[in-house]
């Protein structure tokens, strides 16, 4: 078995294959460790899997999941995981914008004991926009604060894991950038190193501002699947009693209005338009949070993939 597995989920990311694979290939020939890479190319359509199998030709150690279409990096991730054997899990974009010499860095950390060692790229915001600096930095506030998981970085794909701690968690959807989160509350000992940033040099991003949005509604997701999948009367009731409490507030604000502001019911209509949209928008969140328990069940309990392989690469036997 060997002790470090590096996971690369890539998407038409033809013209960064080649340094990428020249830069992993010296880096873990200087380890005195076992390893062995493992590529997911998720559905690229820019020839990327042919010219990847071609530098990966006589690497044994090398492989590549190709997916029959683009099912997102959460499944890149989840095939990644559910195909590595090694002690410690390396997962890395495809991009270049984290450099793998950093790797070393991270399994020094792993080897003083903690289970997750998660990069902090510092310097990426450092000639962006102020707009973009603020954005970041809220997200990254927002996420800790929610989560109670303390990292600068949550964005950064670079980041090493015991495979012991992610033996039984579950990807879906986009929770692929809160499996540090995940595990970190099942336990996991986990710490920050800084790394190197470099912008990508080819290629597009794949992350926009709508991502934004995704992040804080995935979190919400999950903070409530640790804290209340199993007690959920507890978070549904709270909610309850506020909407209550909220109603009767309205309620006396509307009377208020009839009896010493002079107005009628009729004339004032903004306690009922205040309850409306608010019990309505509890109503929609609610609803939400039920299907996303309702995936979580029909995907754990079938233990049905998020994904399906066209090819596999350098396997030497079915997995």
């Amino acid at each position: 078995m060997p002790y470090l597995s590096i996971i690369i989920p890539f998407y038409n990311e033809k013209e960064n294959l080649y340094p990428l694979v020249k830069k992993l290939n010296q880096v873990l020939l200087s380890l005195d460790k076992s390893f062995e890479v493992t590529f997911v190319d998720d559905g690229s359509t820019d020839g990327g899997f042919d010219v990847l199998k071609e530098l990966i030709s006589g690497k044994n150690d090398w492989r590549i999941i190709r997916f029959r279409k683009n099912f997102g990096q959460t499944a890149a991730w989840a095939a990644g995981l559910d195909y590595v054997k090694g002690e410690v899990v390396v997962i890395l974009d495809a991009d270049l914008e984290n450099d793998p010499s950093d790797i070393p860095m991270l399994l020094n950390k792993i080897d003083q004991g903690y289970d997750i060692v998660s990069g902090w790229r510092k310097d990426r915001w450092k000639n962006k926009p102020f707009t973009r600096r603020l954005t970041s930095k809220t997200a990254n506030w927002l996420i800790a604060k929610i989560s109670g998981v303390k990292l600068h970085d949550f964005g950064c794909s670079l980041k090493a894991y015991r495979k012991e701690v992610l033996e039984g968690v579950k990807l879906y959807g986009e929770m692929h950038r809160f499996l540090a989160v995940l595990t970190f509350w099942q336990g996991a000992k986990l710490t920050e190193v800084e790394v190197k940033f470099s912008p990508r040099k080819f290629g597009q991003s794949k992350y926009g501002m709508e991502r934004i949005i995704k992040v804080v509604l995935d979190l919400v997701v999950i903070r409530f699947l640790s804290g209340y999948s199993t007690k959920p009367i507890y978070f549904f009731g709270r909610l309850g009693i506020l909407s209550i409490i909220f109603s009767f507030l309205t309620f006396i604000l509307a009377i208020y209005y009839k009896f010493w502001g002079g107005k009628s019911f009729i004339e004032t209509p903004l306690p009922v338009l205040t309850a409306l949209f608010f019990i309505v928008g509890i109503m929609f969140i609610l609803i939400g949070l039920l299907a996303e328990m309702v995936m979580r069940t029909y995907h754990e309990s079938r233990d049905r993939k998020i994904y399906s392989i066209k090819e596999k690469v350098n396997f030497k036997k079915p997995q």
